[in-house]
């Protein structure tokens, strides 16, 4: 009977039925193929490269065969991870379809509270701000200085004219009025009543120029 080549993975030797002795075949189990490393399950050698894992030597022995192995090639099957925009997409229509997101209520099936997503204002435009720049400040008030005027300070009212006017003509109230517990005063001199016809008559507590437009 002519020789045939042996089977076995890692052998690769020509043998005959009448010359197969016990031991004569030396060979590797099965080889596990795993994220690009080459393996040999019987021997747990391994190889990126797939001459250099052809070449290592058998680690079994036996019999020549003319059987071909079964052999598993065992790879990672990873499930396949979804995008991060896939995902905030998924979530933010769960959170849609929740009546308790969507009222801005704490969800715990969602994680966090809904957030209300604050619309953009753009900046303005070099031409608004051109046009901002370019407008001219009104004009002061020209005053006649014989002209009636009413003075707008607090707690003087009185009808002066500018010709008139100085630095001690106005008897005024510098601080606001404080409204507190139904009581009225003023900060600047720290009286207070109850009734309001006596926070009224409350006298100016400074003196100073009349104006007519506090304002300015």
């Amino acid at each position: 009977m002519g020789k045939v080549r042996c089977q076995r993975i890692g052998c690769d030797a020509m043998f005959s039925e009448d010359d197969n002795p016990e031991g004569s075949c030396t060979y590797h189990a099965s080889p596990l193929f795993h994220d690009g490393m080459k393996e040999w399950s019987c021997c747990k050698q391994r190889s990126h490269d797939f001459n250099l894992f052809l070449g290592i030597p058998g680690c079994t022995t036996g019999k020549h065969t003319t059987e071909k192995p079964v052999t598993k090639a065992v790879s990672s099957q990873k499930k396949p991870t979804p995008s991060p925009s896939i995902a905030n997409n998924q979530t933010n229509s769960s959170k849609l379809d929740c009546s308790r997101c969507r009222q801005g209520f704490f969800c715990s099936d969602h994680g966090s509270q809904a957030k209300l997503v604050k619309p953009v204002v753009p900046p303005p435009s070099e031409s608004n701000a051109d046009v901002e720049k370019s407008t001219p400040a009104p004009a002061k008030k020209i005053i006649n200085l014989n002209d009636p005027q009413i003075c707008r300070n607090k707690g003087c009212g009185k009808t002066f004219k500018e010709k008139d006017n100085h630095e001690s003509a106005c008897e005024y109230h510098p601080g606001p009025a404080v409204f507190h517990d139904r009581m009225r005063g003023w900060k600047c001199c720290d009286i207070h009543v109850k009734e309001f016809d006596e926070f009224m008559d409350i006298p100016p507590c400074t003196k100073g120029w009349h104006n007519a437009d506090p304002e300015s």
